[in-house]
């Protein structure tokens, strides 16, 4: 890069690479390169980072588990934030206090341990706390809108700042934080006691429906399209006979319509395409206007 970055080299050390590729940072498995990767484990890391990207005008993005995100295949410009470091899971009382990294699974799982309810929708999400926070994931009728209380957040002016749950504006699949410059470092979660044997066989019953329903053994970001309103997704796109269209090694799960599947080597390209055809094509028979839930990043991509 042009820039001086000598100090985030200095910050990071062996957290830190050029060149970094993010095929394995990202469920779909495709893209290119990050120009640079840093991998913070502390909130004062992820702040001294943003204060010299942000000082030398560096571009940046920030991804968590990368399971709803298409990386373009010509990589992303500037520097990429990595959370994964960045975990910990805190319990007291009925709420859990989880770093940004934190997968959704591990708070799934710990919070049936210490006997809590109502996380069991998120323990078949393959997407950290942080990135389902933005998104405001959710299944089987919950969302992470039902249990947050609390957002500890980096804004973009580098200071930190604690947004309770109506500040975070959570709709469907949509939040405060997909345009608002906040950094997610932290949450709090809050769930009600319940019987961990119960609690169980909830997680066991969903992770099943999903395995049963879902083209688990295939690379994809989930459910690529939001639920448009009075439609299903799937229903649209089936109807549309898109089940099994491919694209290069992108294909329409012929199990679950509503995913788009890295079915053979894809790359990003091949997903985008298929995307569009998807779109175009249920657009044309049906006059419902599909959006993509998977946020598009990297070189020559822009907002669908």
């Amino acid at each position: 890069m042009m820039k001086d970055i000598k100090e985030l080299k200095e910050l990071f050390g062996e957290r830190y690479f050029e060149n970094f590729p993010l095929r394995q940072y990202n469920t779909f498995h495709t893209g290119g390169n990050a120009d640079i990767a840093i991998f913070p484990q502390t909130d004062l890391e992820v702040a001294d980072s943003l204060r010299i990207l942000r000082a030398e005008q560096i571009p940046f993005c920030i991804i968590g588990n990368g399971s709803n995100l298409l990386i373009s295949d010509e990589g992303v410009e500037g520097v990429v934030i990595i959370l994964s470091g960045l975990k910990g899971i805190l319990t007291e009382g009925t709420e859990l206090h989880v770093k940004s990294g934190s997968l959704l699974r591990e708070i799934a799982y710990e919070s049936m341990r210490q006997s809590l309810t109502g996380f069991e929708f998120a323990s078949g999400i393959p997407g950290s706390v942080g990135g389902a926070i933005v998104m405001n994931a959710g299944a089987y009728g919950s969302e992470m809108k039902d249990v947050i209380i609390r957002v500890k957040v980096l804004d973009c002016t580098g200071n930190i700042r604690t947004r309770e749950n109506y500040e975070c504006e959570f709709s469907y699949r949509e939040s405060a934080y997909q345009t608002n410059g906040d950094t997610i470092l932290s949450a709090v979660i809050e769930l009600r006691q319940g019987d961990e044997e119960l609690i169980r066989e909830r997680m066991n019953e969903l992770n099943e429906q999903r395995r049963l329903k879902q083209p688990l053994d295939y690379p994809s970001a989930g459910s690529t399209f939001k639920r448009p309103k009075g439609f299903f997704a799937a229903k649209l796109i089936e109807d549309s006979g898109l089940k099994g269209c491919r694209v290069g090694g992108a294909m329409v799960s012929e199990k679950h319509a509503g995913f788009i599947i890295n079915y053979d080597n894809a790359t990003s390209r091949d997903v985008s395409n298929l995307i569009d055809i998807v779109r175009e094509t249920v657009f044309r028979k049906f006059g419902v206007e599909l959006s993509a839930e998977v946020k598009l990043i990297g070189r020559n991509y822009s907002e669908r």
